[in-house]
């Protein structure tokens, strides 16, 4: 998808500086309580991680360029929560009555937060196509880089693989389909590999040529070279 989160590649943003060591975790305090609501509401069953991460790129690219990490998160929850009807404009602003919502029963209790946390989402999966790649295969990922399901849509191919040439390191087995997932249209399981690539192949004027990239990309995203 073409929108302003995929900045992979692109010159004028400045360097990436890595936090301190020793830096906190959460650089204020309602970093943590951002995060602790988005995985809560996450928990109640009405969207899965492709869908969530489909919302904060569709920030707008106006508020994507302004906004704090968090703020992203935040923004792309209140989002999912009124599009998914579980609840209003007017919920967020505080006008709301008090009545006990629908989903209160699946709202997780403090109790059973570390299971569920150390369980995850695995999205591996049994079902799907068989693998056409083998290691060691020569392979070019699809130009232009973009969801061929939807339109705009959700992917996991970024815009600066587009069109290179790398080589099959690893088969990770059949996954969940971002691209099909974050739009309601299923799982789709599909091979997923990790995909090397040398920095030329990807950047005009790598820093370190020699160096190489290694990605998890997705059968449908992928052709023999």
């Amino acid at each position: 998808m073409s929108r302003v989160h995929d900045m992979g590649g692109r010159f004028g943003h400045g360097p990436v500086i890595p936090d301190a060591a020793d830096a906190p975790v959460f650089a204020e305090d309602w970093h943590a309580r951002a995060l602790a609501v988005t995985l809560a509401a996450g928990g109640l069953g009405q969207w899965n991680l492709d869908m969530s991460r489909h919302a904060r790129e569709r920030l707008s690219p106006k508020d994507y360029t302004r906004f704090s990490y968090y703020e992203k998160w935040i923004s792309a929850l209140a989002d999912l929560l009124v599009e998914r009807g579980v609840l209003t404009a007017d919920d967020l602003r505080g006008v709301s009555d008090d009545e006990r919502h629908e989903l209160a029963e699946r709202a997780l209790k403090a109790a059973v937060v570390p299971d569920v946390l150390a369980r995850g989402g695995p999205a591996d999966r049994e079902a799907g196509p068989e693998a056409i790649f083998a290691v060691g295969d020569a392979v070019r990922t699809l130009r232009p880089a973009g969801n061929r399901l939807v339109d705009g849509g959700h992917t996991r191919l970024p815009g600066y693989a587009a069109g290179a040439l790398g080589r099959i390191l690893r088969r990770h087995g059949n996954h969940v389909l971002p691209d099909s997932n974050a739009h309601g249209m299923g799982e789709a399981p599909e091979p997923l590999y990790a995909v090397v690539f040398p920095a030329a192949e990807l950047w005009t004027h790598p820093e370190h040529p020699g160096d190489e990239v290694v990605l998890d990309l997705w059968q449908s995203y992928l052709e023999p070279a």
